[in-house]
């Protein structure tokens, strides 16, 4: 019985792992439009949205194992990586529809229920 309640504790903590960072890569989704939204401003914005994601992405991948949610990860890299192409070639305001439909297919396989 015990074995059971440290694995049941194990999963807990995995899925709200998953939701806390389903969070943060909302919060850096939502930074990431705004700095789209204000490129003309400072495009430097961008790249630092973007790194973010990265940086939540590596967490997420780190205490996951799970199919749908790694093939949502895999998209929203491949996202990050676009739109960091593009800006990189001069777009300042790059199409980030594959970064948001990515983030919240994670939103999703993370939240409990």
């Amino acid at each position: 019985m015990t074995t059971f309640t440290l694995t049941g504790c194990g999963a807990l903590d995995k899925a709200m792992d998953c939701v806390r960072t389903a969070d943060a890569i909302a919060t850096s989704v939502s930074n990431l439009q705004q700095a789209v939204s204000n490129a003309s401003n400072d495009v430097t914005q961008i790249e630092e949205s973007l790194t973010a994601i990265t940086q939540e992405l590596d967490n997420l991948n780190n205490t996951t194992n799970n199919a749908d949610l790694s093939k949502a990860v895999d998209d929203l890299s491949k996202g990050v990586e676009s739109v960091r192409t593009a800006v990189r070639e001069g777009d300042a305001t790059p199409d980030i529809t594959p970064v948001t439909d990515a983030a919240a297919e994670i939103g999703k396989v993370c939240t409990p229920g």
